[in-house]
């Protein structure tokens, strides 16, 4: 395994980041953007895992077992969140072109070039430390591996001439590519997609080779998860290691490391760059609130037995446990898998190192050099020149200061601390921008000046409780320093503060600068109200979701030409850049071209806010005033303004509901217009079939009584045989009539109801006594099966009679007369009674049975499309049924006869005598 070999490998693995990433951007400059997809977007947020958890958490768990947990649990917790909170910080992000935390932290507290400088301070110096980490472990891996097949630990840095450490020629080769990266050209919107297609390319490389190792250990050389905690567990030492108090990390230390590790993932530069400034959707975070905390969990699964595998093979030796991911295949002669895990560090270093420097040197140029070439009227002196040039040259620069920067801290301080302890350090320091930043989105009284106090006074205490302490422990600082505080003052010993004892020194630090930072935050802000710039920017970041919020330019009062402008915002992206994006601007407002746009408020809104995708917001604010002339608003003008905003969006509000409210009423006219419809409808279907009924009896009784009119000669029986029909058709036409009315009062809410118990047996029976001359008439069978008990009924007698009546003369016209056969049953069901009324006639077609469902349905006359007709009797039926809370329906097969039933709700149980017949 020589150096050769693997530098060969290793530029061949970055080559093809290079690649993919070239391929990211060649897609997006077709408008085919490789990175609009959600998976995409959750892999780029894994460039959270870099070499501390590829190595690093290892290392942790082999000295405080499931200490490394609370490293990855906080981003897991917070991610339920981010529906909320890093949903309004990407809109906020996409609304006022933010380039960068120390650009959102400046644009919310009225554009402030101190506050985005220090922002970017604390950044650069809070991160250095972690760069070192990256540095470190490619280092320490790269010497590791050039041993094999022997296992030698790297030689203190300090002790290998500068020129000679492998380390500066890493950082170096970084920084190429890492300005190849990100740094080829300036983009307006601060977007690298070819970056973000590459970072989740080599998530997945890490992931892969990380749990391939991982499965190696615990398959391989164990015989699964079972055998190798067995094995541990028989090792006192090891016993420990699979506690939660392991390493002295109680419960405490857990709460500490949970909340630094959710406040790092949402508050690290390159989290933000990639979460924030790189997202193209804002629905992209609905895969990521699951797949990021996935990725997390599977990159875990293998950490502790990865630990206790080492532990138990290099028990003894002196091999560093931070090195148990690459020492472990080499000390099982698989030289093959430890330059895959070389490869995989590699990747999650570039991919931490790349993402990192780019939103550094992007905070650098934007909010340090800028403001400074500002200040001393540099960039006056250009005349028409493009700046972009040196916009690129300042960043390029940035990134290789910031790389030799990690370089020197890790010569001076990095052998003092294990992987996860220098990220830590990192950790701590970033977190100070969450007062800021979370106030900021969420408190409209927050101030720059408190902004200002809290983030000084954080970075402060971060400074003297971790940073120093760290190059003390590396000799570059006095060692009593340490034990005897600043001026020989115990209670400002940096690792217990004002007495405060008992937490490990990364939680000790994180509880007094969150403490100062957010008590001065908040302190401070109470002390004042905000001017003029900071009442308008906290609307536009804390109102970001309302509707009808005030734009920019509504804070903006004075004069201005197009002629200024553009020539303005082209010295910083390019002149072609610059003519598009405003023309692009004049086609929205509707105005036919660049020279027709008229310079107010809003023109000048946009020209800021592109201009700020280049420079950074602050910086835009100068350079847009040096060519307009602003009149400055005061504080009451600007309340003016938001309250006529909130005034419209309470208006829109109102205006929405009644809206809502119209729609709401159209929907109740259609709906009420639709059953107006089918009234008249079934108006109609009643109609024909009541003057169809009523028809057949008057026919009858007019043409036998012209027949004993007309012939005098017809003999007695004959006339005594007519008399006795036109009685029958008069009794018909008088039921028929009675029916029309019953329904008509039923269908009114008019009619009379004599409820009372009612034997559902007895009223069958009696149905069946008053058609039994009309079975025998017809030739008809009539069967009965009923049951010798069943439960009563609270009903009127009279109308459940007139049911069965309905039900059995319907069933008496359908069958084959002479031999015609019906059959009534009563059983009992979980809803109540049923009853059945079956006849043996030619049954229903489906098309019938159709229109009888479709009846029974509508509550219309059921039968009035079947060619016989069946007269009122089943609509009224119907109606009686469901007046008690029942139903009436129809089952048929065709050629086999038809069943109607209905089914009612019973009361109390009753006897019943025992009867068929």
């Amino acid at each position: 395994m020589t150096g050769s070999t693997i530098v060969v490998v290793s530029f061949l693995y970055l080559a093809l980041l290079f690649a993919v990433a070239y391929v990211g951007d060649k897609r997006a400059d077709a408008g085919r953007s490789i990175i609009a997809n959600p998976t995409i977007y959750a892999l780029s947020l894994a460039v959270y895992c870099t070499t501390w958890t590829y190595y690093g958490s290892v290392g942790r768990a082999a000295s405080s077992g499931l200490g490394f947990a609370p490293i990855f649990l906080g981003p897991t917790l917070v991610v339920a969140l981010w529906w909320f909170v890093m949903l309004k910080m990407v809109r906020i992000g996409k609304t006022n072109r933010i380039t960068s935390i120390a650009d959102f932290v400046a644009s919310r507290y009225g554009k402030s070039h101190l506050l985005g400088g220090l922002v970017t301070v604390i950044a650069v110096l809070g991160v250095i430390p972690y760069i070192a980490l990256q540095l470190k472990a490619v280092s320490n891996s790269f010497t590791i591996l050039t041993s094999y097949p022997a296992i030698v630990m790297p030689a203190k840095a300090g002790t290998v001439p500068w020129l000679a450490d492998t380390t500066l020629y890493i950082a170096l080769i970084m920084a190429a590519f890492t300005i190849l990266f990100g740094t080829r050209h300036l983009d307006a919107t601060e977007r690298h997609e070819g970056m973000v297609a590459a970072v989740a390319f080599e998530s997945l490389v890490k992931l892969l080779i990380f749990m391939g190792v991982g499965i190696y250990v615990t398959f391989g050389i164990f015989d699964g998860f079972g055998d190798l905690f067995s094995r541990a567990a028989q090792d006192p030492n090891l016993q420990a290691l699979m506690t939660m108090g392991a390493g002295g990390n109680g419960y405490g230390n857990w709460f500490a490391l949970t909340l630094l590790s959710m406040l790092a993932v949402m508050f690290l530069p390159r989290q933000f760059q990639v979460a924030v400034v790189e997202n193209v959707n804002e629905n992209h975070l609905r895969r990521a609130i699951w797949l990021f905390p996935l990725y997390l969990l599977l990159i875990n699964i293998f950490v502790l037995p990865i630990a206790l595998g080492g532990l138990m093979h290099f028990a003894g030796q002196d091999v560093d446990a931070d090195t148990f991911v690459l020492t472990l295949p080499m000390a099982y002669g698989h030289g093959w898998l430890a330059l895959l895990v070389f490869i995989g560090g590699l990747s999650a270093a570039t991919g931490m190192v790349i993402v990192e420097t780019i939103a550094l040197s992007t905070m650098v140029c934007n909010d340090l050099v800028m403001p400074l070439l500002l200040r001393y009227r540099w960039l006056a002196l250009q005349g028409e020149e493009d700046l972009s040039g040196l916009l690129l040259g300042i960043r390029r620069s940035a990134i290789i200061f910031i790389l030799l920067l990690g370089y020197l801290y890790f010569r001076l301080a990095g052998e003092a601390h294990a992987l996860v302890s220098i990220g830590l350090i990192s950790f701590a320091a970033v977190a100070q921008f969450a007062p800021a930043m979370i106030g900021g989105m969420y408190w409209r009284g927050a101030t720059r000046s408190g902004a200002l106090a809290g983030l000084s006074g954080g970075f402060a205490v971060w400074l003297y409780t971790l940073l120093l302490p760290s190059f003390a422990k590396s000799g570059w600082l006095p060692a009593d320093f340490l034990q005897n505080g600043l001026f020989g003052l115990e209670l400002l010993r940096p690792h217990e503060l004002f007495g405060l004892k008992g937490m490990d020194q990364i939680a000790h630090s994180l509880f007094w600068s969150l403490l100062v930072n957010l008590g001065a935050y908040v302190w401070v802000s109470l002390m004042r109200r905000p001017n003029a710039v900071e009442a308008g920017q906290a609307t536009l970041f804390v109102d970001v979701f309302k509707q009808s919020l005030p734009t920019g330019g509504a804070f903006w009062r004075g004069s201005a030409r197009v002629a200024d402008l553009l020539p303005l915002i082209g010295r910083f992206i390019g002149r072609e850049r610059a003519r598009s994006a405003f023309a692009e601007y004049a086609r929205t407002r509707g105005v036919a071209g660049v020279e027709a746009l008229q310079a107010d408020a809003g023109l000048v809104h946009f020209a800021e806010t592109t201009l700020a995708g280049a420079i950074g917001s602050a910086s835009a604010r100068v350079m847009v005033a040096s060519v307009v002339q602003e009149e400055p608003l005061g504080l009451d003008e600007v309340l003016n303004i938001l309250d006529e905003a909130s005034q419209v969006r309470a208006y829109s509000k109102r205006l929405e509901q009644k809206s809502q409210e119209l729609e709401a009423a159209t929907r109740e006219l259609r709906s009420a217009n639709e059953r107006l419809k089918e009234l008249d409808r079934l108006k109609d279907d009643f109609m024909s079939s009541v003057t169809h009924e009523l028809r057949t009896p008057l026919t009858s009784i007019r043409a036998f009584s012209e027949m004993l009119l007309e012939d005098p000669r017809i003999d007695l029986a004959d006339r005594r045989r007519f008399l006795g029909i036109i009685v029958s058709e008069t009794e018909r036409l008088t039921r028929l009539v009675n029916q029309v009315l019953d329904m008509a009062k039923i269908e009114s809410g008019h009619a009379e109801w004599d409820n009372e118990e009612v034997s559902l047996v007895e009223v069958i029976e009696q149905a069946a006594a008053s058609t039994s001359q009309l079975f025998k008439d017809k030739g008809v069978a009539l069967e009965m099966s009923l049951p010798g008990k069943a439960p009563s009924l609270l009903a009127d007698r009279d109308r459940l009679v007139q049911v069965m009546l309905n039900l059995l003369s319907n069933a008496v016209k359908f069958v084959v007369r002479g031999r015609g056969r019906v059959l009534v049953t009563l059983s009992e069901a979980d809803e109540g009674l049923r009853v059945d009324v079956r006849d043996n006639g030619p049954g229903l077609t489906p098309t019938e049975q159709q229109i009888v469902f479709e009846k029974f349905r509508q509550g219309g006359n059921t039968m009035t499309d079947k060619p016989q007709g069946t007269g009122l009797g089943l609509p009224i039926s119907r109606q009686i049924v469901e007046h008690y809370g029942g139903r009436l329906w129809v089952d048929s097969v065709a050629g086999e006869g038809a069943t109607f039933s209905f089914l009612m709700p019973c009361g109390k149980s009753t006897e019943t005598k025992d009867e068929a017949g």
